[in-house]
This record gives structure tokens, sequence and C-alpha cells, in this order.
């Protein structure tokens, strides 16, 4: 999918462009149109534009609404209502992918915002092709400017198959040779350290392999755990000189 613009209906405060900018930076969009009357850009939208100078960089301003829209194709507003008489279909985050995806990839796409107080108008709200709601506790029904970009944007990414970094594959479960030359090496140090002159130290041994086969450790926690093997008898042998 290609990744959307994100368009700021007359937003009042410039700390909130720069939380809705580092927002997108987070999710992997980088088209951002403000909406005048707008907040101007300064030290306070740079200092909350953790990371996304660059989107603040090539921020674009629109004198009114129709003229932002003018260049796409599709346009998806947002508002904490869900009143279904506004007769466009209402989706919810995770329903607008899925809402997207029938139209094909590559159309151009706009979501909308409105002002911190107020939201959108009926009027902005009917130039959307469709209209995304976030569910809230009703004890505080609306979100922050930057949160609402946030949880669309993320579930836009998500879509786009989450171009994260690949995670490492997991290390191999420790071998039988391994797991013996531990057992073996922990206990020369309890015979050193004087463990193995109780009754229950063969006990003891059997309960280790058991708690070993359980926690099935990888090469790496073995190297580990025969460190500090290594560190307890270097250790032993300094007192005994």
């Amino acid at each position: 999918m290609t990744p959307p613009a994100v368009v700021l209906v007359r937003p009042r405060e410039e700390g909130n462009v720069g939380s809705a900018a580092r927002a997108m930076a987070n999710m992997g969009l980088e088209r951002l149109i403000l909406v005048e009357p707008a907040a101007g850009i300064g030290k306070i939208a740079t200092a909350f534009a953790v990371g996304a100078r660059h989107v603040l960089d090539r921020l674009e301003r629109a004198p009114d609404l129709h003229q932002a829209l003018a260049p796409f194709r599709r346009v998806i507003g947002t508002t904490s209502t869900r009143d279904r008489r506004l007769g466009i279909p209402l989706l919810s985050p995770r329903e607008l992918p899925g809402w997207l995806a029938q139209d094909g990839p590559e159309v151009p796409t706009a979501l909308v915002f409105g002002p911190e107080v107020g939201g959108l108008t009926n009027e902005e709200l009917a130039l959307a092709s469709a209209v995304v709601t976030i569910p809230c506790a009703p004890v505080q029904p609306t979100l922050n400017l930057a949160q609402a970009v946030l949880i669309l944007a993320y579930e836009l990414f998500l879509a786009r198959g989450g171009e994260t970094a690949p995670v490492s594959p997991p290390e191999p479960p420790a071998s039988a040779a391994e797991i013996d030359g531990l057992l073996e090496h922990a206990s020369q140090v309890l015979q050193r350290v004087g463990f193995a002159r109780d009754d229950s130290y063969q006990g003891v041994l059997r309960d280790l392999r058991r708690l070993a086969a359980r926690a099935a450790p990888d090469s790496r926690d073995v190297r580990i755990l025969r460190g500090i093997c290594r560190r307890i008898e270097g250790a032993l042998g300094k007192r005994e000189m």
C-alpha cells in the first residue's frame, strides 16, 4: 500500500504538529499537509518531533481543505462520533487497511484530522470517502491529535508488512555434550567448596540435570554458566594461596 498523506486541519498547537510528525515517522509516513489557519513551526514543534525533523522540513500548507485534498482520490476523515447519519462508511482503525485495499494499493490517499477543539465539521466530513472513529472509554472519549495519527498510521504500517528490522534467529538448544560438560564443571566446583561431603550430593546432581533438561539452555547460556564456574574457581584459587 502506498503510504498516505496526513492532513491536519487548523491545528492550533505547534507541539501537536511536532508530535504528529513524530508519530508519522515512527510508522513510515512522510507527507504532512497543514490546512490554514495552522500553528507556526518553531522550537516547540521541533522539540516534539524527535527524529522527525525531515517531516517538518517538507510539510506543505494549503489555504483550505478543498485545495489540500485536490491531489487525492481517496479521503479518510476522522471523528470521535459514531453517527451513521453521515451516509458514508464508518470504520474502526483496524478495518481501515482492508477497506483501502478494495481500490488497489496505488490510489493516492489522505488521512484527515480535525483541530484539537471540535474536530472536523459535518461539511468537512462530507468530503470524505469513509470516516474512521477510534473507540475510547466514556470517561475520556476523545484522543490527543498525535495519538489519533499514531493509531491510524500504526494499523496501516502493519498492513504494509511492518517494515521492521529482521529478527535474528534464536540459537539452537545446547547439545547433550555441552550440557554434560557444564554439569561436570559445576560438579568440580561443588566438590572444591565442600558440597560433595553431603550425603545428598548425588541427588543434587540428578536434580541439576533435570533442571537443565527443563530449561533447555542454548549454547550461549552454557558458555555463560561455565564462565561463572571459572570465575568461582579463580576466586577459590586465590583464597587457597
